[in-house]
């Protein structure tokens, strides 16, 4: 069930799709250490943020507070 602070799946999966390797979709979920390590690491060289696509795709991706996006 969404609530009124859900993100979206869509727009994780865009900003995973085009700036994954930046580690935007995991600053959009609030996972700032992550997205940091992500942005020094350029997506762990492709695979991490391809990996974190795949999984915002399945619905399995969770926000810094443990809900599914």
């Amino acid at each position: 069930m969404k609530t009124s602070n859900s993100k979206s799946r869509g727009l994780a999966a865009i900003l995973a799709f085009f700036f994954g390797v930046f580690g935007a979709h995991r600053f959009y979920a609030g996972k700032f250490g992550t997205g940091i390590v992500q942005l020094l690491t350029i997506g762990g060289l492709g695979i991490w943020s391809i990996i974190d696509f795949i999984i915002i795709l399945f619905g399995e991706f969770k926000d810094s507070e443990g809900h599914k996006i």
